[in-house]
């Protein structure tokens, strides 16, 4: 074993992609001390995306004070790099404003949520003399449409009588007409590109509520309520943009965010791991690797739509370089057997209470010693 590429994902809560690259490249050497480690940050679009892209592209970060999902306030970060040919470019992540992670898991309600921070983050890079924005959209804790973030930025959403809404979950059956006139001007001529990590519409039965309310703290009957409020909502979109986002893939990422930056924004939705690998130059980096290591916290049908490690998976395949995903836990193992891995490991052993898999202490420890396994037995069979 000469050379080998890690390019995992952060397994969420517990390790960044970073740690684990080390981890990962510490084991290899106890084995293969000659081996070349090939350590690169990897992300999707959601937690860690900002930093992956700052480091390429050696930017700088930011800290500002936002409102967060139930509008309180909190410091939020993001990245300004200058891309030849762009000009100055603010790396967004949605979630240092409106994530998942800011809400404690008995409070979260995405029929009160908002993305009214993101917005506030992106004003704050337009007063710094940005015009192009890259916006990762995942981990977040909202089902609003969008509208909190167009909020910020200018946009008033307003009932049958003319009467403005608030801009969560819960306004968006109600909302009869968007009022545009408010829209920052200094939102003319720039350009977005949003990182989605996954490819789902914007409702129905694949959409944002139906997939992802669950996990935000909406209950069955909300999760109705909710998806009826986005195909409401998707209607008067098209009248407002010309724009039907129905059925767009990505659509439906962030709560409906991802419509909402296409359709008013004119944003272009990428795979946010395409993106990361483009400009980190995995490609160029992987070239002569014996082995990619690849992954994330939780590997299961989600992986299929875009994540970080199907997007390895496919560039290495086409160096011909066999990949191994390593997780913190594996699910629908019959729909990820077939998609080319040389092997899938997860890294705790049966039986192991999430919680305590998820303590970084015991995860860290639990990938060393998966990783050194691993690596012995490569060389046994070598």
């Amino acid at each position: 074993m000469k050379k080998i590429v890690i390019a995992s994902d952060s397994f969420k809560g517990s390790i960044s992609s970073m740690e684990i690259a080390g981890i990962v490249a510490e084991a290899a050497s106890e084995v293969f001390p000659e081996c070349e480690t090939v350590r690169l940050e990897m992300a999707d679009g959601g937690e860690g995306t900002t930093d992956a892209l700052c480091r390429a592209l050696g930017g700088e970060m930011v800290k500002c004070e936002v409102h967060g999902p139930f509008r309180e306030k909190v410091i939020s970060e993001y990245a300004i790099v200058d891309v030849p040919g762009e000009g100055l470019t603010a790396v967004i992540e949605m979630s240092q404003a409106s994530g998942l992670p800011l809400i404690p898991t008995g409070l979260r309600n995405p029929m009160l949520t908002t993305t009214f921070g993101t917005g506030e983050l992106i004003l704050d890079a337009l007063g710094r003399g940005c015009r192009h924005f890259l916006i990762g959209i995942g981990g977040s804790a909202t089902n609003d449409g969008g509208t909190g973030m167009l909020a910020a930025l200018g946009w008033r959403f307003l009932d049958s009588d003319g009467k403005e809404l608030p801009p969560v979950g819960a306004s968006l059956e109600k909302i009869a007409s968007v009022d545009s006139s408010g829209k920052n001007p200094a939102l003319n001529g720039c350009t977005f590109i949003t990182a989605c990590d996954v490819d789902n519409p914007f409702c129905g039965p694949d959409g944002a509520a139906f997939v992802f309310g669950p996990q935000k703290g909406a209950g069955p009957e909300e999760v109705q309520l909710l998806d009826k409020g986005l195909e409401s909502f998707a209607s008067v979109i098209q009248e407002s943009t010309g724009t039907n986002v129905k059925e767009i893939p990505g659509a439906g990422a962030a709560g409906g965010l991802g419509g909402a930056l296409m359709a008013f924004l004119g944003s272009r939705l990428t795979p946010g791991a395409e993106m990361v690998l483009d400009v980190i130059g995995f490609d160029s980096l992987a070239e002569g690797a014996d082995l990619v290591i690849t992954g994330e916290g939780k590997m299961d049908g989600q992986t299929l739509k875009g994540k970080a490690p199907l997007c390895v998976l496919k560039h290495a395949s086409k160096l011909g370089i066999p990949t191994i995903a390593i997780a913190g836990m594996i699910s629908d193992p019959i729909l990820l057997k077939d998609l080319g891995y040389k092997d899938i490991i997860c890294i705790n052993p049966p039986g192991l209470p999430t919680e305590e898999a998820m303590n970084p202490e015991t995860a860290r420890r639990n990938l060393h010693d998966t990783a050194v396994r691993l690596m012995t037995g490569i060389k046994e069979h070598n």
